[in-house]
């Protein structure tokens, strides 16, 4: 159990606790279950910077920062995931070609595209975020990790990498499990969590068939995107109303 709680925090943070070196297949799936813990303790680094930088700041330059805090902690690993499925997804090509187009290193336009505005709506919506609704920084990032537990049960569009290595491991008693987190954040923030939650599951579905549509299933670059859309949906919804 400590082993994939490791390498749930390995894969998906900056924080200084690693990787085991005697890496099995399939460990990353195995460890899915942890996820949202992972996503849980992020959202809570991220909101307490947000709680700290409010007074002394500007909300412009509080969003920038927290921001800055965000993708730290994860390395900036989903949102490379969102700018290779960009370039790769809305190219007008072959799947196979688009699979090629994902895997190559460089940032195109449409990834650049979809990466600015991204980055730009998180800057948005935390800039106008609440007071009030500051823990729905729990639930983006939280919930958003749990996202990619049921995607993995959807086919692959190719045979290796670690979105085959995440499938190969992963149970369908971890996606119940894991579910528990997001559920107790939703029953917590009430009607405003149950809205974005409903809001970011939809862009989440919309996300996989498009990646179904387009590479006929999922990789580890869609999961990465998975990840960045469902976070920025659940920060939207909770600045509407907002004025």
């Amino acid at each position: 159990m400590l082993r994939n709680l490791r390498i749930a925090f390995g894969l998906l943070s900056t924080l200084p606790i690693g990787l085991p070196e005697d890496w099995q297949p399939g460990e990353s799936g195995r460890a899915a279950g942890w996820y949202p813990l992972v996503g849980l303790v992020i959202g809570a680094i991220t909101w307490l910077a947000w709680r700290l930088c409010l007074p002394y700041f500007p909300p412009l330059v509080t969003c920038v920062l927290v921001l800055l805090v965000w993708v730290a902690l994860s390395g900036g690993l989903h949102l490379d995931g969102l700018a290779d499925c960009c370039d790769g997804l809305f190219a007008s090509t072959s799947p196979e070609r688009r699979l090629e187009i994902m895997k190559d290193p460089r940032l195109g336009t449409f990834g650049g595209l979809g990466l600015l505005l991204v980055l730009l709506l998180k800057a948005a919506a935390l800039s106008s975020l609440p007071v009030s609704a500051g823990p729905g920084l729990l639930l983006a990032a939280c919930l958003s990790r749990w996202c990619i537990l049921p995607a993995g049960l959807l086919p692959l569009a190719r045979p290796g990498g670690m979105g085959a290595d995440f499938s190969a491991g992963l149970k369908k008693s971890a996606i119940l499990l894991g579910a528990l987190l997001p559920l107790g954040l939703i029953i917590l923030l009430g009607w405003s969590g149950l809205l974005a939650t409903v809001v970011a599951l939809l862009a989440g579905s919309c996300v996989l068939w498009l990646a179904k549509d387009r590479i006929n299933g999922v990789s580890g670059d869609v999961f990465g995107m998975l990840i960045e859309v469902t976070e920025t949906v659940v920060l939207l919804a909770f600045t509407f109303g907002a004025k």
